[in-house]
């Protein structure tokens, strides 16, 4: 018997019994769906977390001003105002791999427009703020020199402040109050979104930082010069580690600490903190579809099992086919092929199950899905695998038969 003539006769076999058939397929179905639809989720977190490092900046390093204690309770990291402007340009200065730094003030403030208000946080920038932190301008213009050492009053609206404030209404040229103080709209940011650790970075108002000082956070009363953070922005080609100890070092000499006295400032590399959490969304999809592939072994299982029933009910079939002139391995062809049939056309299934998925999950959890191709073929190679392996035992064990016995069997 040819292997066309093997494959009708193991399709008709199949169609035989329709139900059966179909419940025999819905391992593999849900194994392969449930493959291809968990890698989507966890690639599309990668994808998440690319697309954050991208919004942050490259190359980003963060210096924050150090603590104060209170009381014997020591308030964190930003509380005691140890960083001044005059840090931020001698780093940019005097470490040739930084190619540009950003002082910022931070604060809350209460925000006015018309007869709604909205409350904020609001940074108080210098113009190089923008580059460093990858920001694009949508509407309007940014911060500019002469706005920062004129004071102006003028402010930039992330998107959350514009739709709560302005609604649909253009917000350009509109004037609004910060703690009181007048300020005028001349431009909106680029939306940035959730970051990863839960801040929503559209919900911020950037003005100038010598107008932050002056007008709506105050300026330190110990030094006029003091801010809250330093946002960095490292040359690509240069190596983030050296550049961090190059400002570590530069900072304790400025600020005269000696070498038993801890740093009075902290610095963060937030590439490093992304790419962790990048490695483990990879270590997560890889985990999603491990588990996801035991339901293409419980699948194969189901397979095995309906395989040896079939056996066990088609054994005077069989011997009859035997007697008539099939060989062993016409039968073994023949049941190998009833299982492979069964495996793919459950995984042809199953991929527009975990298609179907994917988009569920991307519609009604508003999370980003990335379908591979890669793992597509992966989990349609595997079920055709699943099918020859556990195939093949039911398949032998139908070929051993004695023809005798089989047309004996009741």
């Amino acid at each position: 018997m040819n292997l066309w003539a093997s494959i009708k006769v193991a399709v008709a076999s199949l169609r035989v019994n329709a139900l059966r058939t179909a419940l025999t397929m819905l391992g593999i179905i849900i194994g392969v769906g449930a493959v291809i639809a968990m890698v989507a989720v966890g690639t599309g977190a990668q994808a998440r977390v690319a697309e954050e490092l991208q919004r942050l900046g490259s190359n980003l390093i963060i210096v924050i001003s150090g603590t104060r204690t209170a009381g014997g309770v020591r308030l964190g990291h930003g509380t005691q105002l140890t960083l001044t402007e005059d840090d931020a340009w001698a780093i940019q200065r005097e470490i040739p791999s930084v190619e540009a730094t950003a002082p910022t003030m931070r604060g809350a403030a209460q925000v006015v427009a018309g007869n709604l208000n909205w409350s904020t946080v609001v940074y108080g920038v210098t113009p190089e703020y923008f580059p460093v932190r990858n920001w694009e301008i949508v509407a309007g213009r940014a911060i500019t020199q002469e706005d920062f050492e004129g004071a102006t009053k003028v402010a930039l609206l992330g998107q959350t402040v514009v739709r709560n404030l302005f609604g649909d209404m253009d917000p350009l040229g509109q004037t609004i109050r910060i703690q009181k103080v007048p300020f005028t709209v001349v431009g909106g940011l680029a939306r940035k979104g959730q970051s990863m650790w839960g801040q929503d970075q559209d919900d911020t108002i950037l003005i100038p930082l010598s107008t932050a000082k002056k007008r709506v956070l105050g300026a330190s009363l110990a030094n006029a010069r003091a801010v809250n953070a330093i946002s960095i922005k490292a040359r690509p080609e240069s190596d983030i580690g050296e550049t961090m100890a190059q400002i570590q070092a530069l900072l304790r000499q400025r600020h005269r600490l000696q070498p038993y006295q801890d740093d009075d400032f902290w610095i963060r590399n937030l590439s490093e903190i992304l790419e962790t959490q990048e490695e483990s969304s990879r270590v997560l999809t890889m985990l999603l579809a491990a588990i996801a592939s035991v339901s293409l072994l419980v699948g194969g299982i189901g397979i095995m099992n309906i395989m040896l029933v079939s056996v066990t009910e088609r054994t005077r079939e069989i011997g009859l086919r035997m007697a008539v002139g099939a060989r062993s391995r016409d039968i073994l062809t023949q049941f190998l092929i009833e299982a492979v049939t069964l495996s793919l056309v459950g995984g042809v299934i199953g991929i527009g199950a975990g298609l179907l998925s994917s988009r569920v999950i991307a519609s009604l959890a508003e999370w980003t899905t990335r379908v591979q191709p890669e793992a597509i073929l992966l989990a349609f190679a595997f079920a055709a695998a699943v099918g020859v392996f556990f195939g093949y035992y039911p398949a032998r064990k139908a070929a051993r038969l004695d023809p005798i016995e089989a047309l004996r069997y009741e």
